[in-house]
């Protein structure tokens, strides 16, 4: 009888634990959410800011656009919080310049944003900058962004692309802005999928 009374408390002890954690535990559309919620305070298309994606949903996405630097989510992550740029824009301009690293240039160079090779800059393919890690050009770009554009006040997508991919070298600016920012609304509203 003892023992079975030792099972029958273990038992309900298990239930109320397993209870519990139910009640605890977010819901899975909530940790979707919490994934995907941007930082307060950042209005779309500005590109100086907390992070609006988590590294799990820069995984997701480069995953599922099969780029080269799936699984550099956390990377793109950490450094976005160290320049002080939402990795949401950096993933975005990943995309319009290169399908992530899976056209042009990039597949060589290992470049997020087809930076221009400039004078005293060592490895160079062609007019871009190369790098040997990803993460070597997630960093560039994120110091070209933060030292050379938001210094100069230029903080926010449109202001930022039309010194960044002008005209002048046959950029059709207000679809790379529209492009850019279509991209980061999709992503923090919980997609993964970027359709036109």
């Amino acid at each position: 009888m003892r023992k079975v009374l030792i099972w029958v408390s273990l038992l309900l002890l298990a239930i109320m634990v397993g209870c519990l954690y139910i009640v605890l535990s977010p819901s899975r559309k909530q940790a979707r959410m919490a994934e995907t919620v941007p930082a307060k305070g950042c209005a779309l298309g500005v590109v100086v800011c907390q992070p609006s994606l988590s590294a799990v949903v820069l995984n997701r996405v480069l995953a599922f656009y099969g780029s080269p630097a799936s699984g550099k989510g956390q990377a793109l992550y950490d450094l976005g919080v160290s320049y002080g740029i939402d990795p949401a824009y950096a993933l975005a301009f990943f995309m319009h310049e290169s399908s992530f690293g899976r056209a042009g240039y990039a597949t060589i160079t290992r470049s997020l944003g087809n930076i221009i090779c400039t004078p005293g800059y060592s490895l160079c393919v062609g007019r871009f900058r190369a790098y040997v890690q990803w993460e070597d050009g997630f960093r560039d770009w994120y110091r070209l962004i933060r030292d050379e554009y938001a210094a100069r006040g230029l903080d926010t997508v449109a202001r930022i692309i039309p010194v960044y991919a002008p005209s002048a070298d046959h950029n059709n600016v207000s679809g790379y802005v529209y492009a850019v920012d279509h991209a980061v609304e999709v992503w923090r509203s919980g997609h993964v999928a970027v359709n036109g």
